[in-house]
């Protein structure tokens, strides 16, 4: 994937089709925080570049506000709103969710720092669609507060907000509006969310992927770390999104 002149130009997914189609649903709908397709090649697709900068993991300090925070779950809101009119009858997706986390509404099921966009310190867009398919609410939510609280052991958080998670968990689904029932659900998804993202990941490393390879070694430790941490302190993420 490379920046060309105002297009990201990056080879096509076995997926495209059903990719394609969901940005150009947005599109239609006026939501305009996803990238547009501007041309399909044999091996190539185009896409409009959103200008902007992503967050990335470890979270930079720039991106560690609440006012940070709120913007990306009403960002998320906005693209699940715009995603309810969405008929994805016939199309093939990339890898399902657990069953219990899958319904009718199309999800983005990536939602990690690295694919948010940000002008300003404000959530405008979100990028990378390859693996959105049938999915939830509670789904996608589940990844972000994962990625943005972030729900991490002691020594991987940042610093400013160590002794935040909780609250920005809460204050996450706040922004968002999730109703009770989700709320709750949400806390139970952290863990089945965290295995099938990193599962994805681990898949990809043993068949020799050399990007995905890298990044495991990078990560792996953290990973568990933050997987143990979810699983030690399941009942006071329960109670926080009460």
């Amino acid at each position: 994937m490379f920046r060309c002149e105002g297009t990201v130009r990056r080879p096509r997914a076995p997926f495209g089709r059903a990719t394609h189609a969901v940005l150009a649903h947005l599109r239609r709908v006026g939501f305009t925080g996803a990238p547009q397709v501007l041309a399909v090649e044999a091996d190539t697709e185009v896409l409009s570049w959103i200008p902007g900068r992503a967050a990335f993991t470890p979270l930079p300090d720039w991106s560690l506000g609440e006012d940070t925070l709120i913007s990306v779950a009403a960002l998320i809101r906005q693209f699940h709103l715009a995603m309810r009119s969405f008929d994805g009858t016939g199309l093939s997706w990339a890898r399902p969710v657990p069953p219990g986390y899958r319904g009718p509404l199309i999800s983005h099921n990536d939602l990690h720092p690295g694919n948010v966009v940000f002008d300003g310190g404000v959530a405008v867009g979100l990028i990378d669609f390859d693996l959105a398919g049938p999915g939830s609410v509670v789904w996608d939510v589940a990844t972000a507060v994962r990625n943005w609280c972030p729900l991490v052991d002691d020594q991987d958080v940042p610093p400013a907000l160590a002794d935040r998670r909780l609250q920005r968990l809460a204050l996450f689904l706040d922004a968002y509006g999730l109703a009770s029932a989700d709320r709750i659900a949400v806390a139970r998804a952290l863990v089945p969310n965290h295995d099938w993202t990193y599962r994805i990941v681990v898949e990809a490393a043993k068949s020799g992927h050399p990007g995905f390879r890298d990044y495991w070694r990078e990560v792996a430790r953290r990973t568990d770390r933050a997987r143990d941490w979810t699983c030690r302190h399941g009942d006071e993420l329960i109670a926080a999104v009460s």
